[in-house]
């Protein structure tokens, strides 16, 4: 198998990252730099650090030179990192040395990479803004539509008691809308500009670097942070935990889709389910299972990610090394997720008469809470649950019809005691809640 399958040219399609990955290709990386620095050399030279005859053409010359980062390779491997190759590059395709010289001004290769970094995960946060909604659309509208469609809740993989397809949606849709209506303040507080030197001193910066910083996120549309953060990867991180709490929820629904379609369940019709190539009657939950190994995989590479917050002093090789390791797979993986997702929300349909057909086979056992709490209006609790457990007992020694040995032990049951449809308790109201929330965002 290839190293990586989000670009692997037989498996990308199980794993869909869409446009995101174009963002974390080596032109994308080395075009954010470019414009990093192109915009660096505008700012300078608005506050007299660099000449302004400079800083057009440097600006120019970000737009409209080419670099090709293989060219960047042994130099990268040798430092270390990008940024120096790129601005030696740079500087000999300008062919302008007076204007050249001023490229990269007072600036770090962390303010550089981490900058087009944040304008790399702003793009790929809008694209996953858009997948969410997609995804919540479909949820909405299935929860909506069967709020009361009985089936049987499961805990511990038994059946428990009746809830309805629509509130299981929305146990599935609540921590998208979440991740959603973090995504402002995540955005707003984590997208930061770097500009802070060599050790994060901002020493040869020009006489005002705060004002510089400032305006440098202005031009970029990224925040302000007031201060340097290269050795605090907190707004990195929490990017990433963003990113696994939305790949997780994903994989939830996954874990329960799987198990939905089972043979001898088959609860759900996914859209597009995928063959076997030697069992023609199987139709496999491909998509689901893709998303509870996105999960899998989101909850290793997070793990790995949160080790970088421990910079050692002003500057970690090792620590941004990791960064580099995982975080794009990150990135990746979440794209993937919600990808799946959203298809999934827009193709599955509910079999509401599997669902029904679960229910019945238990023979009424699965309403042996609300036949509990029927007998407890006749006797005390303790009383009222043996005799249910009794009942229960007998049920599944006899075959019998739990409604039917009920009733003929306790008369005056009420009529629609074990109507399935009736027991749903507040899974109906749930998922018009869920639907009603989808519908405001």
């Amino acid at each position: 198998m290839p190293a990586t399958p989000f670009d692997s040219a037989h498996l990308h399609q199980l794993f869909p990252t869409g446009d995101t990955a174009r963002l974390f290709s080596d032109t994308a990386e080395i075009r954010a730099m470019m414009l990093v620095e192109g915009t660096l050399a505008s700012v300078q030279a608005a506050h007299g650090v660099i000449p302004e005859v400079s800083a057009a053409a440097i600006h120019r010359a970000s737009l409209e030179i080419q670099i090709d980062p293989g060219a960047l390779a042994n130099a990268t491997g040798q430092n270390g990192v990008t940024t120096p190759a790129l601005v030696s590059a740079f500087r000999e395709a300008m062919q302008a040395p007076e204007h050249g010289q001023y490229l990269h001004w007072g600036a770090t290769s962390q303010d550089i990479q981490d900058t087009g970094l944040m304008l790399r995960l702003r793009q790929a946060l809008g694209q996953m803004e858009g997948q969410l909604r997609e995804t919540l659309t479909g949820l909405g509208r299935l929860a909506a539509t069967h709020a009361d469609t009985p089936m049987a809740a499961r805990t511990y993989g038994q059946h428990a008691t009746p809830t309805s397809f629509g509130a299981q949606v929305a146990s599935w849709g609540w921590p998208f809308i979440g991740a959603l209506e973090a995504l402002p303040e995540l955005q707003k507080s984590c997208l930061l500009v770097s500009l802070s030197g060599a050790a994060g001193t901002a020493s040869v910066l020009g006489p005002d670097p705060a004002a510089i910083r400032a305006d440098l996120a202005a031009k970029l549309a990224l925040g302000d942070p007031g201060r340097s953060w290269h050795t605090d990867r907190t707004p990195i991180l929490r990017i990433a935990d963003w990113m696994t709490r939305a790949t997780l929820a994903a994989g939830k629904m996954g874990q329960d889709l799987v198990l939905a379609v089972q043979s001898g369940i088959g609860e759900v019709t996914l859209g597009g389910s995928g063959a076997s190539s030697t069992m023609p009657q199987k139709q496999n939950p491909v998509g689901p299972s893709a998303l509870v190994a996105l999960a899998a995989h989101a909850r290793g590479l997070n793990a790995t990610l949160q080790g970088t917050a421990v910079h050692a002093q002003q500057r970690d090789g090792a620590a941004w090394f990791t960064e580099w390791l995982t975080l794009p797979q990150l990135v990746l993986t979440c794209a993937a997720a919600l990808s799946h997702a959203a298809n999934l929300a827009q193709s599955l349909q509910p079999n509401a008469a599997a669902m029904q057909a679960t229910l019945d086979s238990t023979g009424g056992l699965i309403l042996a809470e609300a036949l509990s709490f029927a007998l407890a209006k006749e006797m005390p609790r303790p009383e009222a649950q043996a005799a249910t457990k009794k009942l229960c007992a007998q049920a599944r020694e006899t075959g019998e019809p739990l409604e039917h040995i009920a009733r003929a032990a306790f008369p005056g049951l009420p009529s629609d005691l074990f109507d399935t449809s009736r027991q749903l308790g507040t899974a109906p109201a749930e998922a018009r809640a869920f639907a009603q929330a989808v519908s405001q965002i």
